[in-house]
């Protein structure tokens, strides 16, 4: 290794192959049109001088990071291996890592590929972490985590105890704020720039959005505040579908050339933006009238030479630069330089046109991605990919029952929200492309809109994860339960979530969607019944009614598809009749329920199954029964304090149950966030195994040395 005087930026070339290592180091001076170069300006940086051959050799040089169960062998890094901070970093190509780590976890990593290139760039010309850089989506920080001293971790991402799959406060101070939902990082942005101002510091604030962060209002909300404000940030748009437009087309898809390049540098230039305000002054000196003519003459400029919907962002105040090529590293480090040295201009936003590289090796994406939506595909192709999964899961069947039922009534549409669309969602879509409406995370219109389809006398099926649901929570209150309007809510991806961790779980909806007076909340215990809730959330018309279910595999139940049975409202089941003890579970934990009363089998204990199906309204025969029949009440749900548990405790102590002698316990999540881990991990984590179950019912019955015993 050795010091070399290198022209800013210089190009490190690394081609990762199989068998060999091919290194080619060039230094390349700027394009004599690059605004701002000056070849007086050189810079020491570090760089690796390697004597080799113009052969390939095969000699394998791994790094691999000190951790026990890491046994698999993995390309030569070397050059990646230095790299702890980025300050270390000059232009290195790292795709070939994300794409190794992610293929090895069959996770897609496309879109982090589109912006390794940025990240680089961004790295490169601002100062982390002093100065702030903010994600807004997991997968685009991938390259951003390798580079801030994480690159020895990023085999454990998504794993129990390991790096999260977003941006994350606790994990490294080259992380300000957490990311995961989206369209967060442009107002906590803000909020730190003006925070800045006010403590008189001046560090850069930098936010990377997407387009599916422009599909949310709070971006247009905080871009607005900062056009207000007129704080000096940098915003950058990662556009991955080559337009500005909310809908698409061939014809209206933007494309790169030297003309919108050099026409970004000029943007950039400290010198057209200090002629550019102080026209903005002497237009101020003629007079109101001059100054507002010379803005629309301005505006009319800018919006002519633009792209599409550009001029959207200079109403909200954002000064507007771009688009530019996004994997034309030279151009991003030559325009975010510029960027960067704009001092007391106000916010700015940077363009830049980035590509997803849908053929890259270890792209193993069974989902469409969130900056991957395109065309649906046939019935037929999706039809033969769930038929050819490894396993079908709860939406599958979700959505072959919703099929059967709009094959029967018109009336039913589907509404779409949350990130990214499942392969089996997309079914409805290519078989009912009139009654399907996706709107991204436009969670809060996504409830608003599906309420205004059920007053035209449509019966929507809202369809939101979980996670997503929390940010409509307003509009299902104000719009949906208080009106008594029937919308269909089908909300997915609820409890834990496995590698996601606690960005995307859902332990919360049966909290929030519990309390409201008008809602009818149910969830099934297997696929059968998500079926027949299908058929009963399609019969109701008179109020709202949700049901929730779990995003993995389901129990396999029933081999064949078969019309629903609707179910009658607020009525559970027994399942399997026992003493002494009752389980009365809420959801998929049935399941886990049975498994442990054949634990306690081993141990001569004869439990109680009962299925509840509905936490609201409660079948309060059943509940009494239960009480009046057995010793112990263990209410079990996958979900926080304040859901089933706590509405089948309010019941039995209003009704005098619990001055008899029952005794009564919960089972619920943890009252804290569960870490990423494999699903059975969380479960275990969270106390909610069948052993655990099992377990708790021991405790009970005093026999806390068999308790013991089962859980080693």
């Amino acid at each position: 290794m050795g010091v070399t005087y290198l022209h800013s930026p210089p190009a490190v070339n690394l081609v990762f192959e199989e068998s060999a290592l091919v290194h080619s180091t060039s230094c390349r001076l700027h394009s004599s049109q690059c605004l701002g170069c000056n070849t007086s300006k050189l810079k020491p940086c570090r760089t690796l001088v390697f004597n080799l051959p113009s052969r390939r050799f095969n000699r394998r040089v791994a790094a691999l990071p000190d951790v026990d169960d890491f046994f698999w062998e993995k390309d030569p890094t070397p050059i990646l291996d230095t790299i702890d901070a980025p300050i270390h970093l000059k232009n290195l190509s790292i795709r070939s890592e994300i794409s190794f780590i992610m293929s090895r976890k069959c996770q897609p990593c496309n879109t982090g590929h589109s912006v390794v290139d940025l990240a680089i760039a961004i790295h490169y010309v601002f100062n982390a972490p002093m100065d702030k850089i903010l994600w807004d989506a997991g997968q685009h920080t991938y390259a951003h985590k390798i580079l801030t001293g994480r690159r020895s971790l990023f085999h454990t991402i998504k794993q129990r105890k390991g790096l999260s799959g977003f941006t994350s406060r606790f994990e490294s101070e080259y992380d300000p704020f957490g990311a995961g939902h989206g369209c967060n990082s442009l107002s906590a942005g803000l909020g730190m720039a003006v925070a800045r101002d006010l403590g008189g510091r001046k560090n850069r604030i930098v936010t990377v959005i997407s387009n599916w962060t422009t599909m949310a209002g709070q971006v247009y909300e905080a871009m607005g505040h900062a056009g207000f404000l007129d704080s000096n940030m940098v915003v950058i748009l990662n556009d991955s579908r080559h337009t500005l437009l909310p809908k698409p087309d061939s014809q209206s898809k933007m494309s790169i050339n030297a003309f919108s390049s050099a026409l970004s540098k000029v943007q950039s230039s400290k010198g057209f933006r200090k002629f550019r305000e102080a026209a903005k002054g002497l237009s101020k000196w003629f007079g109101k009238g001059m100054h507002e003519f010379a803005a629309k003459i301005d505006e009319y400029a800018r919006g002519m030479i633009g792209p599409h919907g550009a001029t959207l962002f200079e109403e909200l105040g954002l000064y507007y630069i771009g688009p530019i090529d996004g994997n034309n590293i030279d151009d991003l480090i030559c325009v975010l330089k510029e960027v960067a040295t704009l001092d007391s201009t106000g916010p700015v936003l940077v363009h830049v046109i980035t590509e997803n590289e849908k053929d890259s090796g270890g792209d193993f994406n069974s989902e469409v991605t969130p900056n991957e939506e395109g065309p649906p595909e046939s019935s037929q192709d999706i039809l033969k990919f769930l038929e050819n999964g490894l396993s079908r899961t709860y939406n599958d069947c979700f959505v072959e029952s919703l099929i059967a039922e709009a094959e029967n009534d018109k009336r039913i549409v589907v509404v779409h929200g949350g990130m990214g669309i499942d392969r089996s969602i997309q079914l409805f879509q290519s078989r009912f492309p009139d009654r399907f409406f996706d709107l991204g995370i436009a969670e809060q219109h996504a409830v608003t809109f599906s309420a205004g389809l059920a007053c035209g006398g449509l019966k929507p099926f809202c369809i939101i994860p979980s996670t997503f649901l929390q940010r409509a929570y307003d509009q299902i209150v104000e719009d949906v339960d208080m009106q008594k309007i029937p919308v269909r809510f089908a909300i997915t991806s609820a409890g834990l979530v496995g590698s996601e961790g606690p960005t995307n779980s859902g332990p919360f909806d049966i909290t929030f969607m519990s309390c409201l007076p008008n809602m009818i909340v149910m969830s099934p215990s297997n696929e059968d019944e998500l079926i027949d809730m299908v058929a009963t959330a399609a019969m109701v018309e008179d109020r709202p009614i949700c049901f929730r279910y779990p995003r993995g595999a389901i129990v396999g139940t029933s081999g064949t598809l078969a019309y629903g049975n609707p179910l009658e409202i607020g009525k559970g089941e027994i399942l399997a009749e026992g003493k002494e003890i009752a389980f009365l579970g809420y959801g998929e934990v049935v399941q886990r329920c049975l498994i442990a009363r054949s634990l306690l089998f081993n141990f001569g204990i004869q439990a109680t199954v009962a299925n509840a199906r509905f936490c609201k309204p409660l079948d309060i025969d059943l509940i009494r029964m239960l009480c009046q029949q057995h010793d112990f009440l263990i209410t079990v749900e996958e979900g926080t304090v304040g859901g089933f548990g706590s509405h089948v405790s309010q019941f039995i102590s209003l009704d005098g149950l619990l001055d008899g002698k029952i005794k009564w316990r919960p089972i619920v999540l943890p009252d804290r966030y569960i870490e990423h881990a494999s699903l059975t991990e969380q479960l275990d984590m969270a106390g909610l195994t069948a052993h655990h179950i099992a377990a708790t019912a021991l405790t009970l019955l005093g026999r806390h040395r068999d308790a013991l015993l089962l859980m080693k």
